[in-house]
């Protein structure tokens, strides 16, 4: 299988690390233009330096821009006015009870984790459907069909992710456009690196074994038995997003090691 993206332009957001930059490397491997995005500026050159590095042919540049509010993804759309590939990675998580989260935190994790990539689609779909090309993935979660009570705001937001996608999927009805979402379980990016690091060192591991103690103990039905790679997740990206999946339109598509014990 050849996977082939050459001549098209993919924006990633949230892409400096983790797996938003594997996928942003994935795709320039594939041959894709790769636009990254992070808050910091340090951070995107630092991400450039490593894509440039790891594939010398590659067409990229950075836009430093947070995109937790309007203003935000205004400034990457008009850096980025045509995408062919648009990746709606960028997002943030992390444990907390339900009864100690207030409304702003309620707000910042829609603002991120939905609103980012409804903007970025409202703006970038059109051009798509013009072109009669064009593929957008949202990074859900398998946190949007098993919700987490320990991070229930996160999980809403994975929910919604699912069904913008579908919804936007039937806007493509007939084109060559399509609209699907990635369903990551856990993986060992860097911000759960560095959440299990102090943990690993105290009990003499690595990360990836506590990482695989964390599923079993707290992901059961993982068929795995451990954490994912974020090149695993990547690997799906890519191919979603290339001219390969020409058939996969509104799907929701699982990276997460068997844990949600269903059959469709």
């Amino acid at each position: 299988m050849n996977i082939d993206c050459s001549g098209q332009m993919a924006i990633v957001t949230g892409s400096t690390a983790g797996i938003g930059y594997a996928i942003a490397l994935g795709l320039a491997r594939a041959g894709a233009e790769v636009l990254i995005n992070g808050r910091a500026q340090k951070r995107v050159d630092a991400a450039l330096r490593a894509l440039r590095a790891a594939v010398p042919a590659v067409q990229a540049r950075g836009v430093a821009a947070d995109l937790g509010g309007a203003a935000g993804c205004a400034a990457l759309i008009e850096a980025a006015p045509r995408a062919d590939i648009l990746i709606n990675n960028v997002g943030v998580y992390g444990p907390k009870d339900f009864f100690a989260i207030d409304d702003d935190q309620w707000r910042r994790y829609f603002e991120i984790n939905v609103m980012s990539g409804v903007r970025l689609a409202r703006a970038c779909l059109p051009g798509m459907l013009e072109r009669n090309r064009g593929r957008i993935v949202f990074i859900s979660s398998e946190s949007a069909l098993n919700i987490p009570p320990d991070m229930l705001h996160y999980g809403v937001t994975k929910t919604a992710q699912l069904a913008i996608a579908r919804g936007l999927a039937k806007l493509t009805r007939g084109t060559n456009v399509t609209v699907n979402a990635v369903l990551p379980g856990p993986t060992l990016s860097d911000g759960v690196v560095a959440m299990l690091s102090d943990t690993a060192k105290q009990q003499g591991r690595s990360v990836a074994e506590v990482a695989a103690e964390f599923v079993r103990t707290q992901r059961a039905s993982s068929l795995i038995a451990r954490a994912a790679s974020p090149e695993e997740v990547a690997n799906m990206v890519v191919y979603v997003a290339s001219p390969l999946s020409s058939a996969t339109n509104g799907a929701a598509l699982r990276v997460e090691g068997g844990i949600v014990d269903t059959i469709a």
